[in-house]
């Protein structure tokens, strides 16, 4: 299995051009907002004298290639600058967020995972049938509800109705943030359960209708051990890339869930630097996501590897 696994190294220099072409498009999209940073920073009020002094100070007279060049300088040495609006440092308020972001995303794959494979399953066992009509229905459903509309309407339902849960914070202990965490991440799980659910019900169509599935039922499995020995480890090879490709996509809707519920993570800090033209922050904050896409995609790789033996990206790469 190490050995196999060799090619991780390797996707990490890949990786690496990626991660500098990422560097230049968020610098760019930063310093090409409307408007002027230092005037955003002091407030409509003040003297052109105080915004050309604070403009001179952070830099922001200078070429933009200049610019560029000392921020790819800093970022080498770990450093993301100062924060424009917290005047804290944008390393220390990213990894003050990142749990909370984590969190949510790690509990909205055990959600949708936990959602996916009964419903998938149930529609499966009886392709064409009124429960993989209804399965199907939902996934189509699912699919056209925007997140933020999902949420607001959980929040109406089980907070404020209900009040089952609370609809916003994140809590002090364990417990707390299981609780406080649970709409949020319900509601970025409902955005993923359809396409994983389409996806496990194809494979687990194709597996159930194979050899060895069909010797297995002459032994006398079926129903749940049918489920857990035989079928869902193969169905679930293709599925692992659509939940590596929905992880990706999900961590830059997490950051607008996350102001609908109020909580103190990524989003809120990357939405609140926007608004302050608080070009540092920002950058952090797109840096670590689009790093974080990249570290899925590697261990998408390495789940494929350990489901699948056939599959040795180790080889490929060597080739």
């Amino acid at each position: 299995m190490i050995d196999r696994l060799k090619f991780i190294p390797a996707r990490l220099v890949q990786s690496l051009p990626v991660a500098l072409g990422v560097t230049l498009i968020v610098f760019l999209m930063a310093h090409l907002l409307p408007g002027n940073a230092a005037l955003a920073l002091l407030g409509e009020r003040a003297t052109d004298a105080s915004v050309a002094a604070l403009t001179e100070q952070l830099g922001l007279n200078r070429p933009i290639w200049e610019q560029y060049f000392i921020f790819l300088t800093r970022l080498l040495q770990g450093d993301l600058g100062q924060s424009l609006t917290y005047q804290l440092p944008v390393t220390d308020l990213v990894f003050q967020a990142i749990p909370v972001t984590m969190s949510v995303l790690g509990y909205a794959l055990v959600l949708a995972l936990l959602i996916s494979i009964p419903l998938a399953a149930l529609a499966a066992f009886r392709p064409g049938g009124a429960r993989d009509l209804g399965v199907r229905t939902y996934t189509l459903l699912g699919q056209g509800m925007p997140q933020f509309w999902v949420g607001i309407m959980l929040i109406l339902l089980l907070g404020v109705n209900l009040r089952i849960f609370p609809v916003g914070g994140y809590g002090t202990t364990m417990v707390d943030h299981l609780y406080f965490l649970f709409l949020p991440s319900l509601t970025l799980a409902i955005a993923m359960c359809p396409t994983i659910i389409r996806s496990l019900r194809s494979s687990m169509i194709d597996v159930l209708g194979s050899d060895y599935v069909g010797t297995a039922k002459s032994k006398g499995a079926y129903g749940v051990a049918l489920l857990r020995d035989h079928v869902l480890r193969n169905a679930a090879i293709p599925t692992v890339s659509v939940i590596g490709v929905n992880l990706g996509y999900l961590v830059g809707g997490s950051l607008v869930i996350e102001q609908v519920f109020a909580l103190p993570g990524l989003g809120s800090l990357m939405i609140n630097a926007i608004f302050a033209r608080d070009f540092p922050t920002i950058q952090g904050v797109t840096l670590f996501v689009a790093l974080f896409v990249v570290v899925v995609g590697i261990l998408t790789d390495v789940v494929y590897t350990m489901l699948d033996p056939r599959v040795d990206f180790a080889s490929k790469d060597q080739t």
